[in-house]
C-alpha cells in the first residue's frame, strides 16, 4: 500500500496561525494556535474537546478559511455507519442497469461495481480529492463506539479498501479535525492516533475581543457589559450555558434594537437569544433579579 505524500505546511509558524485564523474572525489562543501548528507539521489529526459552543466546529472552519482548502464535513450521530460515513454503492442504479443488461452476468457485474456507481460519503470524499482539505470528523462522542474502529482505519493511513475496487489512497493526506462534546469517551487507541487540545470558553478579555471584531459597529461599553452577564450567567446551574455564538448574537441584537444602555428590561427582554430553555431563563431572571 503506498502512503500518501506529506503536503506541504499550510502554516510557517505559531504566529503565522494566529494571523491567519484571526483574519477571517477566529481569535485563538496560544494553546489553540500550538495545537494546530504541530497537527499541520506532523500530519497527525487533532482531536478538539471541550463544551458545546466553544468554537471546535469554528476552528475547523476558520483553517479551511484561511489557507484555501476546500472543508468537508462529517457530522457524527448514534447510528451513523460505514454507508454514511465511508462510502456506499447507488442500488437503484444498480438494479436499473441489471435490468437494461445485455451483456453476460460477469460482464454485468464488473459493471454494476464500477466508480459510476459508488457514492462517496465524507471520509472517502476527503481521501480522494487532490486539492488541500480540512476534514471535520464532527461530535465524534455522538457516534457509536463501533465507528471508531473505522476512524483509525482511515486515519492510520488515509486508504480506503473498497473489495469490488481495490484501496484507494489519499494522493494528499487532508488536514483532520475530530471535535468531541466528552458525552462519553473516545477510546485510548482513536486519542493515541491524534493530538489533542482542550478548549473551554475563552476568558472575559477574549470574547470581548470576539465580541468586537464580529460586531464591530457594537460600543465597546456595551460589549464590556455583555460579557460580563454571560460570565454571570455561566457560573449558574444551566441545562445549556451560553455559547461564544450567542454571545455574539446578543450584541447582534442590542445593536439591531438601537440599545444604548442595557439595563434589567432589556436583559429580561433578549434573554432568549443567550438561553434556549424556559428553566434557563427563569432560573436566569430570578438570581439576576428580573422579576
Amino acid at each position: 500500500m503506498s502512503v500518501p505524500a506529506r503536503p506541504a505546511p499550510l502554516f510557517a509558524d505559531i504566529e503565522d496561525v494566529g494571523r491567519r485564523l484571526a483574519e477571517t474572525g477566529y481569535l485563538p489562543d496560544t494553546a489553540t494556535a500550538t495545537a494546530v501548528f504541530l497537527a499541520d507539521r506532523l500530519g497527525k489529526p487533532l482531536l478538539v474537546e471541550g463544551p458545546a459552543g466553544v468554537g471546535k466546529t469554528e476552528l475547523a472552519r476558520a483553517v479551511a478559511q484561511s489557507t484555501g482548502s476546500g472543508l468537508v464535513r462529517l457530522q457524527c450521530y448514534e447510528g451513523v455507519d460505514e454507508a454514511r460515513a465511508l462510502y456506499e454503492w447507488n442500488h437503484a442504479k444498480q438494479i436499473l442497469r441489471i435490468q437494461a443488461g445485455h451483456g453476460d452476468w460477469d460482464q454485468t457485474r464488473d459493471d454494476v461495481f464500477s466508480e459510476e456507481f459508488l457514492l462517496s460519503r465524507p471520509l472517502l470524499t476527503a481521501i480522494r480529492r487532490t486539492e488541500p482539505t480540512v476534514l471535520l470528523i464532527d461530535e465524534t462522542d455522538k457516534a457509536d463506539i463501533e465507528i471508531e474502529g473505522l476512524l483509525l482505519e482511515v486515519l492510520s493511513d488515509f486508504a480506503v479498501t473498497v473489495p469490488e475496487l481495490g484501496t484507494i489512497t489519499a494522493e494528499r493526506a487532508p488536514f483532520v479535525v475530530l471535535t468531541s462534546n466528552a458525552t462519553r469517551e473516545l477510546s485510548e487507541a482513536l486519542k493515541r492516533r491524534c493530538l489533542f487540545l482542550h478548549i473551554d470558553f475563552p476568558d472575559p478579555d477574549l470574547e470581548r475581543r470576539i465580541l468586537l471584531s464580529r460586531v464591530p459597529e457594537l460600543p465597546e461599553r456595551l460589549a464590556d457589559e455583555l460579557v460580563k452577564i454571560i460570565g454571570v450567567l455561566r457560573g449558574m446551574q444551566l441545562k445549556k450555558l451560553p455559547s461564544v455564538a450567542e454571545t455574539i448574537d446578543w450584541g447582534r441584537t442590542i445593536l439591531a434594537l438601537g440599545l444604548d444602555t442595557i439595563d434589567d428590561a432589556t436583559i429580561a427582554a433578549t434573554l432568549g437569544v443567550v438561553l434556549k430553555h424556559q428553566s434557563d431563563q427563569i432560573k436566569a431572571s430570578g438570581e439576576l433579579r428580573l422579576n
